[in-house]
């Protein structure tokens, strides 16, 4: 069973001769309790090309002190990380290869650093006694397991943010300690000092040139597309977690990446990007079932809450409930296991081949401010095209069926503008920003569309159980009226959107 803790701490250089100030005189600091000297030892294990250290994750076996047993540590924030723990035991626990196995793929996790650490230990308290920060003097001794056995020393200094404790005395222990000439530590933690100073100078590689000056169109999309690679990465633990907002934010990524691919393929090659673009939209589909049985519970949710308790007749919140647990009882289970197919991991290794070796067309070379307003206002032509089509149209089921696919070409607009943003500025900013409107007109229509069927069979199921359906058809009603207003809405919308200084700003 892995157990995770939000780790927020402070690292700083040290040697042997550096003397502490006295921390009591830090305000909320009432005394300073000496805990003693522990003695550590940990391996630290990364494939044999350093993928974990490359993402600034961390991966250890450690015996000695009070937490001994097995730590990954997930980057959150500066100075903040998630360490999820396992107990000791002598192969990498399942659980955490799997929340790396995003970057790790099919390679395997062997010791690539050993690290003993001699630390001494002291608790920051208040005038209760609860402890606000743990303050730790390491000696460190770091062996290079990888390809080598060279050694490095150094000392260092970390404060630790005790569990609820007031994140402001980090900055406050923090001006103590400069004050006594105390600075920052240069490493971002004790394995990347290690890997740095044990690596021979002769394999200190610079970066490789980028493939495009910096001002192409190429290099600007191929910027994007890491960029939301990254972001799929990094999300990916925490679908596997379950932690709020990771599928809808992984399915986010996916979709811009897919998106890019269509709106600019003359400027990366489409007879690479379409194969991979239709597993991103396998894999946002498969992300989708738990998000947006989630999505439409709550929104079902809140339509309930705002109908007065008079008209609320029979069981109509279990009824919900039930419904709702019966709808997403595997949908999580579902997303995750995609998450270790051959198919979603092949996927990976497609979109990281495509981003070493990008497949750019001739046109990548020429310059961004003149090639990506071209692409973005294709993507608008074919969003006017489809909103003017649905406004065509009498209200009714095909009239629905037209603005949902004006909202699907909204949002590939918006990201078509997202991504230029960069390279064009505000123009590309206000662009996004209008075509996020209309998108957000055109979802909440589909929205409204959706939970309609929803209530619909959920006024059914209560028929057939003998339960009035009263409730469960007042909610559609209201839903219709909501698409209705949505419907009204929308040609002053776009009408903000199709202004034509927005696309004489794009082409400057």
């Amino acid at each position: 069973m892995a157990d995770t803790k939000r780790e927020i701490e402070r690292k700083y250089e040290a040697t042997a001769d550096t003397r502490l100030p006295d921390l009591t005189g830090v305000a909320g600091v009432s005394a300073i309790h000496d805990k003693g000297v522990a003695e550590l030892d940990a391996v630290y294990y990364d494939t044999t090309d350093l993928r974990l250290a490359a993402a600034s994750i961390t991966l250890r076996r450690r015996t000695g002190g009070t937490d001994a047993g097995w730590h990954l540590k997930l980057p959150v924030a500066a100075d903040v990380r998630d360490e999820i723990s396992a107990p000791l035991s002598d192969t990498v626990p399942q659980s955490l290869q799997g929340l790396v196995r995003a970057r790790t793929l099919d390679a395997d996790l062997r010791p690539v650093v050993r690290l003993l650490s001699s630390r001494e230990v002291c608790h920051l308290v208040d005038a209760d006694g609860a402890l606000l920060v743990e303050l730790s003097r390491d000696a460190v001794r770091a062996e290079r397991l990888l390809d080598g056995a060279r050694t490095a020393r150094w000392d260092e200094i970390e404060v630790e943010l005790a569990d609820d404790a007031d994140p402001s005395i980090l900055d406050a222990v923090e001006k103590k300690l400069r004050k006594a000439g105390v600075r920052p530590a240069k490493a971002p933690s004790k394995l990347a000092r290690a890997l740095a100073e044990t690596t021979p100078k002769a394999d200190r590689q610079a970066a490789p040139p980028t493939p495009e000056p910096p001002q192409s169109a190429g290099r600007h999309i191929l910027d994007y597309l890491r960029e939301q690679f990254d972001a799929l990465l990094a999300y990916d633990p925490g679908v596997r977690r379950d932690l709020p907002d990771s599928v809808h934010q992984m399915r986010v990524a996916t979709r811009r990446m897919r998106s890019a691919f269509k709106t600019y393929r003359k400027i990366i090659d489409r007879t690479v990007t379409d194969p991979i673009g239709d597993e991103l939209k396998w894999l946002a589909g498969e992300l989708g079932v738990a998000r947006d049985q989630e999505v439409l519970t709550e929104r079902l949710q809140s339509r309930i809450d705002a109908v007065p308790g008079t008209l609320l007749l029979g069981p109509v919140r279990s009824r919900l409930r039930i419904w709702s647990t019966a709808q997403g009882a595997d949908a999580r289970r579902k997303a995750v296991a995609v998450l270790d197919t051959k198919r979603y991991l092949s996927l990976l290794e497609s979109l990281d081949a495509l981003l070493s070796d990008p497949p750019l067309l001739k046109a990548a070379g020429g310059a961004a401010d003149r090639l990506l307003p071209k692409a973005v206002l294709k993507d608008y032509d074919r969003l006017a095209a489809r909103v003017d089509h649905a406004l065509e149209l009498p209200p009714g089921e095909e009239r629905d069926l037209a603005m949902h696919d004006a909202r699907k070409a909204a949002k590939r607009a918006r990201y078509a503008g997202e991504a230029a943003t960069p390279a064009l500025g505000k123009a590309a900013k206000k662009f996004a920003k209008r075509m996020k409107a209309v998108q957000s007109v055109l979802g909440e229509h589909q929205d409204s569309v959706v939970a309609r069927e929803a209530l619909r069979n959920l006024a059914i199921q209560a028929h057939a159980a003998g339960e009035t359906a009263f409730s469960w058809g007042l909610l559609y009603g209201r839903e219709e009226a909501q698409a209705a207003q949505r419907e009204a809405e929308l040609p002053g919308v776009w009408k903000e959107a199709s202004a034509p200084k927005l696309r004489a700003d794009l082409t400057g």
